[in-house]
């Protein structure tokens, strides 16, 4: 029979949220996202320290900015890991701009700059590549110029309508609403544990997949920070999934069928005015979820970004 991971990839394209290369290669994913989080973690992986050493001793020193020197190292680190990836998925890789620029359009825009310039360094077109950049107002701006430039942009730390609308407004090429992260507020906040249709995160990104194909728009909607086999299978159709190498285990040993949950429809869209910076900021302040879990995020993949450049700047001497 049929692997539940098999019969879900008739219906989603399936992405790895890892960078491990075992991983990725064993489960065959589509695309593969990387963030501070899973870098940290590939960090240690047997398979990638012939990489960060040779990726390191490249790293010129300087008598100039420590700091400036580490966060350079950093980059270089996360698209040789990416061109790594690159290799073995017949997609894109996401590799995310650092979580402090979060607030900073022009800042976010050179740093992508620089990202795509490393990648092709690497023989990665950018056509391979997804530029990774939190779903705030600012991180929206920088993604509708990077379009322009015809480098497309995963938004991620997507919690509120409001972001989800702000980016179809912008053109992005793609967004990751997340899953488990809002189920877990809402767990939280009730004390009730939630079955799949009925679970907070699955409903939202249902919704965010309900307005893609409301107003026709050609961004693309990858479910993210998955829990359980449950809520991914409860976004069967959903256009991408992105699931950890736990839950892609689990899928790839259980067999049977797996029904079509989510059906987009984009070709008779009526889309509205697009959202200000004051509608927007209003909208995501109100869902008092959204923005704990935006503000949280942010922290949390900048405390592993600190974490990883003080692992490579022990690492550089």
């Amino acid at each position: 029979m049929t692997t539940q991971l098999d019969a879900l990839k008739s219906h989603s394209l399936v992405v790895a949220d890892t960078g491990d290369l075992d991983a990725i290669e064993r489960y065959r994913p589509q695309d593969a996202t990387t963030n501070p989080s899973l870098l940290l973690k590939a960090f240690d992986l047997p398979g990638y320290q012939t990489l960060i050493d040779n990726t390191l001793s490249e790293i010129p020193a300087t008598d100039g900015d420590r700091q400036a020197r580490v966060e350079h190292a950093v980059d270089r680190l996360a698209v040789a890991m990416g061109a790594e990836i690159s290799k073995l998925v017949p997609g894109r890789v996401s590799t995310e701009v650092a979580a402090r620029l979060s607030f900073d359009t022009p800042a976010s825009i050179a740093k992508a700059h620089e990202l795509i310039e490393l990648y092709d360094k690497h023989g990665v077109g950018r056509d391979r590549v997804l530029i990774k950049l939190a779903s705030t107002w600012e991180g929206i701006r920088a993604a509708e110029q990077l379009e322009k430039e015809d480098i497309n942009c995963n938004l991620t730390l997507l919690f509120s309508d409001a972001q989800a609308q702000a980016c179809f407004d912008a053109g992005v090429f793609l967004v990751s609403p997340f899953v488990g992260r809002v189920t877990d507020w809402y767990k939280k906040e009730t004390g009730r544990d939630y079955m799949p249709e009925e679970d907070p995160g699955v409903q939202f990104v249902r919704g965010v997949c309900e307005r893609v194909s409301r107003g026709g728009y050609d961004t693309v909607v990858m479910g993210a920070s998955f829990r359980t086999i449950g809520q991914v299978l409860a976004l069967a159709g959903c256009p991408r999934l992105t699931i950890s190498p736990v839950l892609l285990e689990e899928l790839d040993g259980m067999q049977g069928e797996v029904e079509r949950q989510v059906t987009l429809d984009t070709s008779s869209g009526s889309r509205s005015t697009p959202l200000t910076e004051a509608e927007f900021r209003w909208g995501h302040n109100g869902d008092a979820m959204a923005n704990d879990k935006l503000a949280e995020g942010i922290r949390r993949f900048d405390e592993d970004q600190r974490t990883l450049e003080a692992r490579i700047a022990e690492r550089l001497g």
